[in-house]
């Protein structure tokens, strides 16, 4: 398909003068899609938007992509080459489940449409497509992405609900404290840095530095004992030596 072509099916009433947002602020998109006019028609209007926009036009290597970096969304098209849609899709939803994958093709049929839901879609958009409708689907989850990230903290196989206050580790829950619970939420957010003891007595606690207190060490002990299960291991909470603990791997 030309760029004229693309141009006249999907028009878009913004394409021109819109400022491209910073790259390193932006949304992260990968397009996977083997059309070069609609590839070229998505990338002008999607970084019109302030979206930063990568793309593949072979199955095989946009989903290599899609696992090994970090996008924020993947727009999909069934029909590819190297590797069919619905097997990349199926690929990234055992893989990167929290990843959102909106299907763009021109498979239309209902029986299509089910099976990229089943296989684990967000949303499903037949070509030819608005522009501006993909990117209001697009926002939609991003909205809805940030909407759960707020209200559920997630790392090395925990899980903390804010509203109902109940944690996970894979499968089985976990009974805490309320002090345990505001603990594992601090470390949480902090997933992957070093905190002091004092800057976790601070946050947890309230409590300016008191060398005196070893509260914190204590309730670390509390968090490992009954984060510690037997399919998960030990708690991934880490001691360094001098400093303070960290939760999961260095950044």
């Amino acid at each position: 398909m030309t760029n004229t072509r693309a141009a006249r099916l999907y028009a878009h009433p913004k394409m021109a003068g819109a400022v491209i947002a910073d790259r390193g602020m932006a949304t992260s998109i990968l397009v996977i899609e083997d059309e070069p006019g609609i590839v070229d028609f998505l990338r002008r209007g999607l970084a019109a938007e302030g979206f930063h926009v990568e793309t593949e036009g072979d199955g095989e290597r946009g989903e290599r992509r899609a696992l090994r970096e970090g996008f924020d969304m993947v727009v999909l098209d069934l029909m590819l080459p190297g590797r069919d849609g619905l097997e990349v899709l199926e690929s990234l939803q055992r893989a990167k489940p929290a990843l959102p994958v909106i299907v763009l093709t021109a498979r239309g049929e209902l029986e299509d449409r089910l099976a990229g839901l089943e296989a684990g879609a967000v949303d499903y958009l037949i070509k030819p497509f608005s522009l501006a409708e993909l990117i209001a689907r697009i926002r939609a989850q991003l909205r809805a992405q940030a909407r759960a990230s707020t209200t559920t903290l997630r790392a090395e196989g925990i899980e903390l609900n804010l509203l109902t206050r109940r944690a996970r580790r894979g499968e089985k829950e976990i009974p805490l404290s309320a002090t345990e619970f505001e603990l594992l939420a601090h470390l949480l957010r902090h997933r992957g840095e070093v905190l002091t003891r004092e800057q976790i007595l601070s946050a947890v606690w309230g409590y300016s530095h008191d060398p005196a207190t070893n509260v914190v060490d204590v309730y670390i002990g509390y968090l490992r004992r009954k984060l510690s299960t037997r399919e998960g291991g030990p708690a991934p909470i880490f001691t360094v030596r001098s400093v303070g603990y960290r939760l999961g791997h260095a950044r």
